[in-house]
This record gives structure tokens, sequence and C-alpha cells, in this order.
């Protein structure tokens, strides 16, 4: 499959070429002749898939077709809705590399930065707003924003979108749209919220799935190091002194991890740079560009700050912190070996993390090697298999200080509320 096969018009192949891109993947394939059907599309896909893509491409071809000569300022005729300023901006990038060879014009507004060159740019007219939810209405309450000659509305993201809170504000905008519009839904996940919200917002929708969140891509080597939680920080300098990793993505669970880490990586003069919410949009931002220009070897990221980073050929992914929940796993490894690359994931794991381990374990279908030869091994090294209710088993776990019965429940409790589409916190 080509993309001059899916009928894409020339100025879209001729931006294509240019950025390098021959073969559609998975999801282009199928999500772009239904948006350019002018159908409402569900899709079921993570980052790392080419989903931007799938969605920007049919949507310049359909803005661009549909184009008029306009004297009066540009309209907006399409607007995409994300949860994070970074995921954002990346989009906004994207449109602006596939809609080079058009006349349609985008921009992206989201807070944390002053809002004159945003207003500026929605003063002189665009087609296309890549906005987050916060900023968005700002700007509509501040009269700078009318979404009345909208064509095509997105929500990306959307089930992290109601894991930060977002629900109430995506039912404000949802009630100044067009009800007559094209709509695309994007969600990593599917819970029972995410599928009500989703009914919500669509017209007897085509639904797709792409690379389901219990898949992790064969391009990506995995692996396990069980190591009390002391003695992580060690480990992890000892990993990075390795010379053939240029660059890495550290994952923690908490924004004071990853500031933690941060830290002490400077302090052992390893160029690191921590990005998360409770950092300004200027820090967040600078920290990513100096990490795609390599200037900054390690960037340390919570998943919520982690979400839309799209790096190329990042070649290594360290979970400082295995995840609470088991699909996250995927999602942060999904960030190395994309489009058929390789990529290396390795994991540390403490005694009270071995729940989480056996869970993503049991999600993905793989026992993820575990990596012996180290010089931090575990002092107690967990058990991950599960407990039966025999009492003699029961007995023997005790006593070998393997009884895990409340990690096990928190855990459990944390995936419900999860696939509930209800917050967690860390």
């Amino acid at each position: 499959m080509s993309f001059e096969k899916l009928q894409l018009i020339e100025p879209l192949l001729l931006a294509l070429k240019k950025e390098g891109y021959t073969k559609p993947t998975p999801i282009q394939t199928q999500a772009i002749p239904i948006i350019l059907e002018g159908r409402d599309l569900m899709g079921c896909a993570q980052t790392g898939t080419g989903k931007t893509a799938a969605f920007a491409l049919p949507m310049l071809q359909l803005l661009s077709q549909n184009e008029k000569n306009e004297i009066a300022p540009k309209k907006i005729k399409a607007l995409v809705i994300t949860p994070t300023r970074e995921l954002a901006i990346q989009i906004g990038e994207s449109f602006a590399a596939y809609g080079n060879h058009t006349r349609l014009k985008q921009t992206v507004i989201f807070g944390g930065v002053p809002q004159n060159p945003q207003t500026n740019a929605l003063k002189s007219g665009v087609d296309i707003l890549v906005a987050t939810p916060g900023r968005l209405l700002d700007l509509m309450d501040q009269g700078f924003i009318n979404l009345n000659a909208l064509e095509i509305f997105v929500l990306d993201e959307a089930d992290r979108m109601l894991d930060m809170g977002f629900i109430h504000d995506i039912k404000r905008i949802l009630k100044v749209i067009p009800a007559k519009r094209q709509s695309l839904f994007f969600s990593a996940t599917m819970p029972t919220t995410i599928v009500k919200l989703a009914s919500s917002i669509l017209t007897n929708p085509v639904q797709i799935e792409v690379s389901p969140e219990s898949t992790t891509a064969e391009t990506v080597k995995q692996s396990i190091y069980f190591v009390d939680a002391v003695d992580k920080k060690n480990l992890l300098i000892h990993l990075l002194r390795n010379d053939k990793i240029s660059t890495a993505l550290v994952f923690t669970r908490t924004k004071h991890g990853a500031d933690k880490v941060s830290h002490f990586l400077n302090k052992v003069n390893i160029k690191a740079e921590a990005i998360h919410g409770n950092k300004s949009q200027n820090a967040r931002q600078n920290a990513l560009t100096n990490f795609k220009a390599q200037k900054t070897r390690i960037l340390v990221a919570t998943d919520i700050a982690a979400r839309g980073i799209d790096v190329d050929d990042l070649a290594y992914v360290f979970n400082y912190e295995i995840p609470n929940i088991p699909e996250t796993y995927v999602h942060r490894i999904g960030r190395t070996g994309r489009a058929g690359a390789s990529g290396t994931a390795i994991s540390f794991c403490d005694r009270e993390e071995s729940v989480f381990l056996r869970d993503i374990q049991k999600l993905i279908s793989i026992q993820i090697p575990v990596i012996e030869d180290h010089p931090y091994p575990a002092s107690n090294k967990p058990v991950l298999e599960k407990k039966t209710n025999k009492p003699e088993d029961q007995t023997n776990q005790r006593k070998n200080g393997n009884h895990f019965n409340k990690p096990a429940s928190l855990a459990g409790n944390l995936r419900k509320r999860k696939r509930q589409g209800k917050p967690v916190q860390s």
C-alpha cells in the first residue's frame, strides 16, 4: 500500500515525500479513506501508530477541496482538541508540515504562555485550530474564537482527557460547535466512560482499532532488573555510563520522582531535564527541544507529560518506576521501536512493584527477560507467581516474606478505576 493508492492529492504527496514518508501505517490505511468519505470515526489507537497523520492528511485534503477564495479573514473550519501543550504543539507542527503546499492556515493555542501571539494569529484568520481545552474556552469567553463555521471536530487522546479532568470542558465545547459536522474521536483505551463520551459526539461512526494496548512492538527488546528501591539510583547511573546510550527517556510515576531523578543525574554530569505538569510551559518546551536536538541526553517524564512526546530514533526507554496501570507500560515503551526501528525498554522492579510487573506480564502475555548479572541485585527477589488459596501455600508465602495481599488489592482497584475512566493519583 502506498499513499498514492489512498487517493491523496498532489500537494500532500509532495509534503509526505519531503518528510520521508513512503508507506502508510495500518491506522492511516484504515482511517484516511473513511475520513475522506466524510464519515465520523472512532479510533482506538496508541501514540506512535501514525495517528496524527491519519486524521491530519484527510482533513487537509477535505478543507483544500472545499476552500473558497475568501476576502475576509479565514474562519475556523477544523478544531483539534488535545489534552497537553506538548501534544498540541506537535500536532500543529504536523499540520504545518503536511499542509506546506496548500493555502490553508493553522495555529496552536495553549495555556501557560502569554495569549497575545495566539490572539494575533486568530485575528488574521485560520482554517485549522489545534487547542488545549482551558485556553480554548478562555479565548472563546473573551470573544477571540468563533466556531460557527466549524466543519470538522477532532477529540484526541480522549482517555487522557478524562484522566486530567477535562470532561466538563469538553462538554462545554460540544454545546457551542455546530451539530452538523464531521467528528473524529481517538483514544488509546476504551473503558465504558470513553464509549459513552464518544456516543455523545459521533453520528453513526466507523470504528477502527490498531495496535491494541495489550500488545508490545516486536522490535522493542524488553528486560527487567530486580533491584532494591534504594539502589535504583545507582543502577540507573551505572547503565547510563554506557556511551552507546546517546539519549534515553526515563519514566517515573510522580512529578517529585521526575525532579529527583533529574537532579541526581545532573550531579554526576549526566545531562538530564525533567518534564511534568508543574513545570512552566517554556521550561517544558525547552526541555523537549533540547532532548530532540540531543543537547540534553536524558529526559525524565511522568506519564501525562510524556503523552505526545514524539522523538525520531529514540532507542532507549527506562521505567525507573514501574507503572501501577499495566496499559501504561505499553504506552511508555511504545515511545521506542517505532516504524519498524529497533528499541530497548529497561525496567527497574523493587519488591513493592512486583505486583505491577505481574499484571503487566499478564496483559502483554510475555514473560519479560530478567537481567541477573548487574552490580545491584535485589536483596529479596520479588515473587511474581500468584498465590493460591491452599492453607499450606499461604503459610509458606508468609514465611518467605512474600505476602502481597495489600499491594495486589491496590493494583486491582487502580486498574478498575482506570477502566472506568476515573482519575488515578500517584
